[in-house]
């Protein structure tokens, strides 16, 4: 299940690459333009604007909700969790009824009281999630 860590690295690289080629910003949803909605990135002349509307509203909260400073911290944030749930080796011993070796996540199942707790741990499975419709996503990663 390496190949899961590696994957998911691989997407949060590709979204810190995205977020790192966007305007810096800040970005703000700025009002009213000439035909919609306008988000600001910051500086003079770059920005967008979405329908005239409800749902551009809507939109336009949600693009100025998820700009670069807000994603580059999200993506620090879930790479320090994988770095959290990395795997250990469990030996003959650990556990009340287990002999043998398995694998566990270092903070899920610190104790190594249950090695059926193998690793992937389920924090692990569940940043791939948002993923899943990318390339080389396993369907065996799931949550």
């Amino acid at each position: 299940m390496d190949d899961l860590v590696q994957w998911l690295r691989a997407q949060l690289d590709e979204d810190e690459r995205i977020a790192r080629a966007a305007t810096r910003g800040p970005w703000v949803q700025s009002g009213i333009g000439d035909y919609g909605w306008t988000v600001d990135f910051g500086r003079p002349g770059a920005g967008v604007e979405t329908a005239d509307t409800e749902q551009g509203l809507a939109d336009a909260d949600f693009i100025a909700a998820h700009n670069p400073a807000r994603v580059l911290r999200e993506i620090e944030s879930k790479r320090e969790l994988v770095k959290l749930h990395s795997r250990a080796t469990l030996r003959a011993g650990g556990g009340a009824q287990y002999f043998g070796t398995t694998t566990v996540c270092r903070s899920c199942e610190p104790d190594h009281q249950f090695p059926e707790l193998s690793w992937p741990c389920p924090t692990l499975r569940l940043l791939t999630a948002p993923y899943s419709g990318r390339d080389g996503y396993r369907e065996e990663w799931a949550p």
